[in-house]
């Protein structure tokens, strides 16, 4: 049994995998690799030039390179310039690089990656690669243990997209039911085609996972590790359908994937499949956020909030969540009839408007759900006033992971003498926002919000990103590259912990630090959770 700690590094490795093959694939295609090895040092805006790129993507993507050690990457906030240089490992690295051409091959061609469903055609389509890959992709492995190790990097990276889209598949459809994970089974018990599937369960038996006797298959310890935590893959294989359209991303229209999805909704992101990779991974944060929650309700009935309005209420589950934790841990969950609880969920979608109205009314819960927009708190405010008698300023505001998803505007005033602590890489619509601009932006957005949560606060989860030399330090300890790629190619702003405290200090918000939590406790965090208050 191979040690849990290497199982999650597995983990880790292959979701860094999933975002590096397209980037990298489609930088040497377009002869970005050679010319990088070619001149050594360069800046963004030399290779953008060259290459007629997308100056915002290629920002990002040459950024995820340095993440996984291939290059160095060094963005100067006083200039506004961004450059990279090669290092010892960069040419081997890059000599690697083909490797992953027949994953994605497979991905921009088929769906096999990007389908809920595991059918019998999806898995004859990966036979030949499960086959290259129990072969170790043909590989010699180097004398060199620096060398070596990037070889196994690459191909932790290939193992990634054979197995991460097929979990998630598994884990959505039921197969992780406990039924399967403590009994043998066969695969004509889980599939109309045995035949197919048995290739599937096969080369996860060559990985460890399942014993396979006359033909019964049955979990191993480390394949139930890997089972019980299928829905650490789903978010960001949820983003494969975006990863088709790399080529677009980085050299062609950014804008294509809007356009094609004028009368679609959302062809960059699986949305099923995020919500319930989502749910799963979310817990561990959730638990932390109900230690708040029980304290903050347990003060004395004048130092409580009115309620609480959930930004981004999705179907409702964290708003039915949050008020079972009042009703039934709280001091204030025993005096609701004399304190009645304002609840209030606020979405931009209107079909999250309808589930979460559903999910309330089915859980007999009593709460407002309203159409909203993060970026116009002054708006929902005036809505909560004029039609709900609710002031904004009386509830606890909570969101999950939703502040750097804010659409984009441009900063109304610039920060004189601003130098950024950030060291990401940030895209609009393919154009390349300095880190000056994006901390103007991040500070619009916290004055718009500062009236409304002085007093009670704003209760927020939020994803960040980590120096690229810093994940590069930690890989297989940390999925920054996978985040950093998700979010940087779909235009979301995850700042570092630092850079949202500083900013939240800007607008007259500091967080308090009993309540502060930050995930994992090292200094490449990529989660947070802040009570910031006035």
């Amino acid at each position: 049994m191979i040690p849990k700690t290497k199982l999650r590094e597995s983990i880790f490795r292959h979701l860094d995998g999933i975002t590096i093959a397209p980037v990298a694939i489609n930088l040497k295609d377009k002869g970005v690799l050679e010319h990088l090895l070619k001149v050594k040092k360069t800046t963004l805006s030399e290779i953008t030039t060259e290459f007629k790129a997308n100056e915002g993507y290629m920002n990002v993507a040459l950024r995820l390179l340095a993440s996984q050690g291939f290059l160095a990457y060094h963005a100067d906030n006083s200039t506004n310039t961004v450059t990279v240089t090669t290092n010892n490992t960069t040419e081997f690295a890059f000599s690697l690089v083909p490797l992953y051409k027949d994953v994605v091959e497979l991905l921009n061609t088929t769906d096999v990656f990007t389908s809920n469903t595991i059918t019998a055609e999806s898995i004859e389509k990966l036979e030949p690669l499960f086959n290259t890959y129990t072969r170790n992709c043909n590989l010699t492995f180097n004398d060199n243990a620096t060398l070596k190790a990037i070889q196994e990097q690459i191909l932790m990276h290939i193992e990634g997209y054979l197995v991460a889209p097929l979990i998630v598949s598994l884990g959505m459809s039921g197969m992780f039911h406990k039924y399967f994970m403590e009994t043998s089974f066969r695969a004509e018990e889980f599939h109309k085609n045995p035949e197919a599937f048995a290739k599937m369960l096969n080369f996860f038996t060559y990985l460890g996972w399942f014993t396979e006797k006359k033909g019964n298959y049955q979990f191993t310890e480390d394949g139930l590790f890997f089972a019980k935590r299928a829905t650490a893959y789903g978010v960001t294989v949820s983003y494969l359908p975006m990863f088709k359209h790399m080529e677009s991303l980085l050299f062609g229209d950014p804008n294509e994937m809007r356009d094609i999805a004028v009368n679609e909704d959302e062809i960059h992101v699986n949305r099923e499949m995020n919500v319930w990779g989502s749910g799963g991974a979310h817990a561990t944060y959730f638990k932390v956020i109900d230690e708040i929650i029980i304290e903050l309700f347990n003060k004395p009935i004048q130092e409580q909030p009115k309620g609480i309005l959930d930004m981004g209420c999705g179907n409702g589950a964290f708003l039915q969540h949050i008020f079972d934790v009042i009703e039934r841990q709280t001091l204030r969950g025993k005096m609701l009839d004399e304190y009645p609880l304002f609840l209030v969920g606020v979405d931009y979608n209107q079909a999250a408007l309808k589930v979460t109205r559903a999910n309330l009314i089915k859980a007999d819960i009593w709460a407002k759900v309203i159409w909203g927009d993060i970026g116009n708190p002054d708006a929902l405010a005036l809505d909560l006033t004029e039609n709900y008698n609710i002031d904004l300023k009386d509830l606890l505001n909570v969101r999950t992971f939703l502040d750097h998803n804010r659409i984009w505007e441009e900063p109304k005033t610039r920060t004189p003498g601003r130098i950024s602590n950030s060291t990401g890489a940030f895209a609009h619509r393919g154009r390349h926002l300095t880190n000056n601009e994006v901390e103007d932006n991040l500070l619009m957005h916290f004055n718009k919000w500062a009236p409304y949560v002085h007093k009670f606060g704003l209760l927020m989860i939020e994803l960040h990103t980590v120096a690229p030399q810093l994940t590069a330090a930690n890989l297989g300890s940390t999925a920054a590259t996978a985040y950093d790629a998700t979010h940087g190619f779909s235009d979301q702003y995850i700042v570092e912990i630092d850079v949202l405290h500083k900013v939240a200090a800007e607008a007259g918000l500091q967080p308090d630090m009993d309540y502060f939590r930050k995930f994992p406790n090292t200094d490449y965090a990529t989660v947070s959770i802040n009570l910031l208050k006035g």
